[in-house]
């Protein structure tokens, strides 16, 4: 079973940086598209970024595009979420995700960013931009 840890989140003050871990265990595929989820309270979970692991390629929300990189290690079995330029409205909590599937799947799993579509779940961490 895909284990999933995050780590990373905290206290900010705005216009300032973070970055998040998710680091998985129990791969039994090659194929995953791994991401990063947020929510914000009274808000439904909102889909961020995504990466896939066959060829790389990466997705971003409107909302964090040219803010927010994320990237991987394959060595260390690593996802990382780089949050540059932090402001309020990015305050929630941060979870990472996965799900298996082929190479088109994963396409299509990283462009719609649906909660549903994602299986494996980590425990969630908090990010909170104030002054």
């Amino acid at each position: 079973q895909l284990q999933l840890v995050e780590s990373g989140g905290g206290l900010v003050q705005p216009g300032g940086s973070l970055r998040l871990s998710c680091a998985a265990s129990g791969f039994t595929s090659d194929y995953y598209a791994i991401s990063w989820f947020r929510q914000a309270p009274g808000k439904e979970r909102e889909g961020v970024s995504c990466i896939s692991s066959n060829d790389g390629s990466t997705y971003y929300a409107d909302s964090v595009k040219g803010r927010f990189t994320i990237s991987r290690d394959n060595a260390k079995n690593t996802v990382y979420l780089q949050m540059n330029s932090l402001n309020p409205e990015d305050t929630a909590v941060y979870y990472c995700a996965a799900e298996r599937g082929s190479s088109p799947a994963l396409h299509r799993l990283c462009t719609y960013l649906r909660s549903a579509d994602f299986g494996s779940w980590g425990q969630g961490t908090q990010v909170t931009v104030s002054s």
